[in-house]
């Protein structure tokens, strides 16, 4: 039998998932919205390609959560869009009601799920997410260290005019402008980018990924990115299902590691098939304990700003 996956919110990122997650192969797919026809129509459009490109998956768009039982991952993608201008904090109070609701429903349908949490903000919502399900810490989580990743991995690649398949490199921190780089782990081929990028160069660099998200929804106007977080889910996706044990970097529950407790948080974890099997704790400097520490509050504020009916869960 093949697995299922879930996809709650059927826009840009939602129907984006949707695609490499059945050109992949990897599970049939549920597209859920509140949108009468936007999933029924995207999932069978997508149904339609595969006879064309070649895979073999169901897809299934739906208004209700009864086709999505018994998933085995369930991804959260839907709330308000970020505009221009707008902070993610801005997005708190009406993405909190949608991620609670959204949430309570998945208990219910698929008790044994995954859960992995892309709405904006991320780290805020991934913790009300894991609070509200009650599900083990392994099995909820929040993308964007690896979306943050692929986007300085990019950056550097242009840079050294290299292959982005050799950069190697990990981030820290809550996602977004609140993110801690680790220069000292990133490498091309092995390599320190340090031996291809003066320090300039490369703080620059990272100040550009920091702000990646804003760049795009500001070229935009109307949208924000949606390519490169499907892609960075889905290789969330396919690291559980395929029990890929993954090192990277995922919003995940601590408890003590890097000092920090009691939120979800960006760090470097093994992901497999038991969700987020360890938290990989790196030797940092006194400069990148800081970051961390800083980063750590700035996720601490927004869930502290949470509508009071969460706060306390």
């Amino acid at each position: 039998m093949r697995k299922k996956v879930t996809i709650i919110g059927a826009g840009f990122v939602g129907s984006t998932c949707a695609h490499w997650i059945a050109s992949k192969e990897l599970a049939d797919v549920v597209l859920v919205d509140i949108a009468e026809g936007i999933p029924q129509g995207k999932g069978l459009d997508l149904l339609e390609a595969g006879p064309i490109e070649g895979f073999d998956v169901n897809i299934t768009g739906t208004n209700s959560y009864e086709e999505t039982a018994s998933s085995d991952v369930v991804i959260l993608t839907s709330g308000a869009p970020r505009k221009p201008g707008m902070s993610r904090e801005d997005l708190l109070a009406i993405n909190a009601d949608i991620t609670a609701g959204n949430i309570e429903k998945v208990v219910k349908t698929s008790p044994n799920a995954h859960i992995i949490i892309v709405n904006n903000p991320m780290d805020t919502m991934a913790y009300l997410a894991y609070k509200v399900s009650g599900f083990p810490k392994n099995r909820v989580m929040g993308q964007g260290g690896i979306l943050d990743c692929g986007r300085y991995r990019t950056f550097i690649a242009q840079e050294a005019g290299v292959s982005v398949e050799d950069v190697s490199a990990i981030l820290m921190g809550g996602h977004g402008d609140e993110m801690v780089p680790l220069p000292r782990y990133t490498t091309i081929g092995g390599i320190p980018v340090t031996e291809f990028i003066p320090e300039d160069r490369l703080n620059a660099i990272v100040e550009r990924t920091k702000k990646g998200g804003g760049e795009i929804v500001a070229l935009l106007k109307t949208g924000s990115a949606y390519y490169a977080p499907a892609a960075a889910t889905v290789q969330m996706v396919e690291a559980i299902l395929k029990d890929k044990k993954r090192v990277v970097p995922v919003a995940a529950y601590l408890e003590g590691e890097y000092g920090v407790s009691g939120i979800l948080f960006g760090v470097p974890v093994v992901l497999g098939a038991g969700g987020v099997e360890k938290i990989l704790e790196l030797p940092l400097t006194e400069a990148e304990k800081a970051g961390v520490a800083k980063s750590a509050a700035l996720v601490k504020d927004s869930i502290a700003a949470l509508p009071e009916k969460y706060r306390n869960l």
